[in-house]
Order: structure tokens, then sequence, then C-alpha cells
């Protein structure tokens, strides 16, 4: 069995709906600062997200198939913007290696190949920022 072929870096339009994902997530940070809850965060970037005419998806549930038993609702992406990106809210005091494995997993199971960690519990938003990409499928 050949080792799947590496997944090339995301199109111009997924980097362009993720800048807007960043920008909406400034914009709030900017606002709220850090020391919130993840949820507060997570409906205020909504709300900037529709202000921007970018569709989304909030808690998007996700099945999770093992061989032939099907677990519906076994997960829950925070969002799911334009079809596209896979967004994950946290409101920590340090982002984990578990938290991007998180991530990369829901990007595995629901085939989107660019996914972005933001935690706003930190001072600079900038420094709670990071973007994902799946090599291969």
């Amino acid at each position: 069995m050949q080792p799947a072929a590496p997944r090339p870096e995301p199109g111009a339009a997924v980097d362009a709906i993720a800048k807007q994902i960043i920008d909406a997530a400034l914009t709030v940070h900017r606002t709220l600062g850090p020391g919130l809850l993840e949820s507060v965060y997570e409906q205020c970037l909504c709300f900037e997200l529709a202000d921007r005419g970018l569709r989304f998806e909030r808690q998007k549930a996700l099945a999770l198939a093992y061989r032939e038993f099907s677990i519906p609702n076994a997960l829950r992406l925070d969002l799911v913007v334009e079809d596209a990106v896979v967004v994950e809210v946290k409101a920590v005091n340090t982002l984990l290696s578990l938290h991007r494995a998180q991530l990369l997993t829901y990007m595995r199971l629901s085939t989107l190949p660019l996914g972005l960690l933001i935690n706003f519990n930190v001072p600079l938003l900038k420094d709670g920022i990071r973007r994902c990409v799946l090599s291969s499928m």
C-alpha cells in the first residue's frame, strides 16, 4: 500500500475566507479582550462573520463511523465557515498539542483541508491563532 500523496495547500479562495475569519476574530478580541468564556467569543465571532456576509454553521454535528457502527452527532465542530474552514474557538491559558490534534481530527473527519485554532485568552490575538492544513487525506 502506497502512502497518500501530499495534499496541496488550500487555494486562494480558501485563504481569503481564512483571512476574513481572522479579521473577524481580531475585531472581537479588540472589542472584548481576554478573560471571557469560550461561548461568548464564539457567539460574537458568529455575529462578525454574519456581518461580513460569510456563511457558517455553528456547533456542526459530525457523525463518526467505526467499522459497521455509526455514532450520529459524535462530534461538534465549533464553526464551519463557507463549507471550507473548520474553526475551533478556545479561551484557555495555553494552547496544547491536544487542541491542535482535536482540530486536525475534525478536519480529517469532515474532509476540510484548512482549520483555524483561535485562542481568545491572550493579550495579543496574533499569539493565539494557529493555522492547520491537512498534509494528506
